[in-house]
């Protein structure tokens, strides 16, 4: 919960900070109409374009014919946002305006969706402005950067009837929505297992040590709802990820992808009512603060859902990781569009099923749903973006709040299922087979095990983990209890 003089609306929070530039001065709320034509162009600005918010950029580009145009990119990094914009105008032969200061873009009329290829800790906050903006929204996965504020850009979204779309496109893949209809349809078996992998080689990142920030970079603005911290070179640009503060570990970065694909199998799932995981960084002794090498399981029902991430793969590395999704049934497994029947028989292709996917890729489909103003249209509603982001975090508050164990002892009385077992082996394998790392000392970061309530979307007598449901905001960059 927030204090009260926490409780600040994007207006408010626009007239108190007048006096940082005169460019972000408050304007008026801006309404779009509510429905755009076949011909009624759609304005998109790209917020973040440093990495991933180079596809976003080609990705609404190449929708021209669907009368779609990016006007505006917005960076905190003048060098990164200057390259970017003659890199643009090189291409595509149009002229981009250039904004430092996401507010300036929500107080653009001129604007009528924001994509948001930002660090994780500004995605929620982003949206939710966005939205009060009148601003429809493509946002990056993970939805958030904790579960309290995934739940507030929802509830903007559905507030100020803003259509939101998630960046897990897999919910736009044909072959892959046909694989969860199989999964569901009860053709192969009853599942009992869901899992998720998402290994990519995650190798030392050093130190870097404290400095001034480059004149070129507006450090506060990066750093936005995070707390105050000194700037150094491993938070700008891409290593926020390994970062409490900015970022969620790998199971939040590639991992929101497997993670949702997971869920998706699990008919109605929304979050577990039981979570654990173990894990931790190995190998190296660097700035880093998530894990390289994590399990997380989850409780859906009578099935469950299982994660695996070993990030010491590639190099030099035996052990070969892969990013992928399981779904184990009483009659056996499907995997990659295949499925392995448990008497042995041979690998059966999966029958085509009726699906209800709505048109386009995630991209196109987002300007689709713009145009009918219809949610049931978005094949990545920011909902589902919510509930799959959670059942990242959740893993990662018990890790935080676990204590450390010997290799030589199992985690007790949480290893009875043959999927679950086989991970554990799996992320042991990884260390000492693939990387001749000795387990006998080693020590794993043993979670706590968490009964989470999926309505109330709180740990269950447990408030020093509902400590970290949300987080402290730094003023003004607060995510408010009323959005």
């Amino acid at each position: 919960m927030q204090s009260k003089d926490q409780k600040m609306t994007r207006r408010t929070f626009m007239k108190q900070t007048a006096t940082v530039a005169a460019t972000t001065m408050a304007a008026p709320m801006f309404i779009p109409k509510s429905v755009f034509g076949a011909n009624d162009r759609i304005r998109i600005a790209v917020l973040g374009v440093n990495g991933r918010g180079r596809n976003h950029i080609d990705s609404f580009m190449k929708l021209q014919d669907k009368n779609v145009i990016v006007t505006t990119l917005c960076d905190p990094d003048m060098e990164v946002l200057k390259k970017r914009g003659k890199e643009f105008e090189e291409k595509y032969q149009k002229k981009v305006n250039l904004v430092q200061d996401l507010r300036r873009v929500f107080d653009d009329k001129k604007v009528d969706a924001v994509s948001i290829a930002s660090t994780n800790h500004w995605h929620s906050l982003s949206t939710i402005w966005a939205c009060q903006a009148g601003k429809d929204v493509y946002v990056e996965k993970p939805m958030s950067h904790n579960v309290f504020e995934g739940r507030k850009a929802v509830e903007a979204a559905r507030k100020y009837n803003r259509i939101v779309q998630h960046g897990t496109q897999q919910r736009s893949s044909e072959s892959r929505t046909n694989e969860i209809a199989a999964v569901q349809s009860g053709k192969y078996g009853k599942l009992l297992v869901s899992k998720g992998y998402a290994s990519k080689p995650r190798w030392t990142i050093g130190y870097k040590a404290p400095k001034t920030p480059p004149a070129y970079l507006d450090f506060n603005l990066w750093l936005g709802p995070a707390r105050d911290q000194p700037y150094h070179e491993n938070l700008v640009h891409y290593n926020w990820h390994w970062f409490w503060d900015t970022g969620n570990g790998e199971i939040g970065n590639q991992g929101v992808h497997q993670m949702d694909i997971a869920r998706w199998a699990i008919k109605g799932a929304t979050l577990p009512t039981k979570v654990w995981s173990l894990g931790g960084r190995y190998a190296y002794d660097d700035q880093g603060e998530t894990a390289n090498t994590q399990m997380a399981v989850m409780e859906f029902g009578d099935v469950l859902l299982v994660f695996e991430v070993t990030g010491l793969v590639g190099k030099t590395s035996r052990y070969p990781g892969k990013v992928a999704n399981e779904y184990y049934t009483t009659d056996g497994m499907i995997y990659e569009g295949k499925f392995y029947p448990k008497n042995g028989g041979a690998p059966q292709e999966l029958d085509k099923f009726e699906t209800n996917i709505k048109p386009g890729e995630n991209f196109e489909n987002f300007i689709y749903a713009m145009r009918t103003r219809k949610v049931e249209d978005l094949n990545a509603d920011v909902l589902e973006g919510h509930y799959s982001s959670a059942l990242c975090h959740l893993p990662n508050i018990s890790l935080r709040l676990g204590q450390p164990m010997p290799f030589s002892k199992v985690p007790e009385g949480l290893l009875e299922n043959e999927v679950v077992y086989d991970t554990f082996a799996n992320l042991q394998k990884n260390l000492s087979w693939g990387n001749n790392l000795k387990l006998d000392e080693l020590t794993y970061q043993m979670g706590r095990v968490l009964t989470f309530d999926p309505v109330q979307e709180k740990f269950v007598d447990d408030e020093e983990a509902n400590t970290h449901i949300s987080r402290p905001y730094r003023k003004p960059f607060v995510v408010s209890d009323l959005v």
